[in-house]
């Protein structure tokens, strides 16, 4: 691990633990979120088929928005360039930020995941634990990716403005809502690009057939290389867009 990561890390937390409206919303926006798709969905057969997708969706989505608007500010405020021109190198700082919003992502997964299951009642056949592991590829894969997203941004409007440009294609593109072999071979061929492709094939084996995570190890092989991928990109861009 890179030298002074874990002492960026650990400023990440602090600064986010004091502020309290962010924690809040970190807790209640996915309690939210859930209850309006359980509501939507009363009936406990479609219930379940769309809970892996729902859980991998989410979980992607609150993890790129909390890592991108956060590490925003971050730039706007001029930490990120204090810390570039200290002894650190880019890396340590990619990691450092990973490892920082990356308890936030978890904490906010671990909240959809438990409220899906014990309140909703959605049924599962695989491993809790074995869930939560291909979920904190899924989190991590977001993080760098808001990290990366980030550095392209000036303003929080203008990260905003990457929701519908990134999130939302993968949305309609990762057979959530409907299967992806009945999409045209185009939009098929671009979903297997597609991130949230994977998590959504991956936590349904797990969560609808009892698959186990050997069982779905392309799955996670392809997540795991998006993630690293995705922090080399990262840390690449990562002077210029702190400029």
């Amino acid at each position: 691990m890179p030298s002074h990561a874990l002492t960026i890390a650990g400023r990440v937390i602090r600064q986010l633990i004091r502020d309290r409206r962010t924690m809040v919303l970190i807790i209640l926006v996915p309690l939210v979120m859930m209850g309006l798709i359980g509501a939507s969905f009363p009936d406990e057969s479609v219930l379940d088929y769309i809970a892996p997708a729902m859980i991998a969706t989410l979980a992607l989505f609150f993890s790129f928005l909390l890592t991108g608007i956060s590490f925003l500010r971050e730039r706007s405020q001029g930490t990120l360039e204090r810390l570039m021109a200290s002894p650190v190198t880019r890396l340590d700082v990619v990691v450092g930020y990973l490892f920082g919003f990356f308890l936030f992502a978890l904490a906010q997964t671990s909240i959809i995941i438990f409220f899906t299951i014990y309140v909703l009642g959605a049924n599962f056949m695989g491993e809790l634990w074995q869930i939560f592991i291909f979920q904190t590829v899924i989190i991590a894969g977001a993080v760098t990716l808001g990290i990366f997203t980030s550095t392209f941004a000036r303003n929080e409007f203008q990260m905003v403005q990457f929701i519908p440009l990134i999130i939302t294609p993968q949305i309609f593109m990762a057979g959530i809502l409907w299967p992806v072999e009945q999409m045209p071979e185009y939009l098929q061929w671009l979903s297997k690009i597609m991130p949230l492709t994977y998590g959504v094939e991956g936590l349904r084996d797990i969560m609808l057939a009892g698959a186990n995570l050997l069982d779905v190890g392309f799955e996670l092989a392809v997540l795991i290389g998006f993630t690293i991928v995705t922090s080399i990109l990262a840390a690449t861009v990562l002077r210029r867009g702190a400029s």
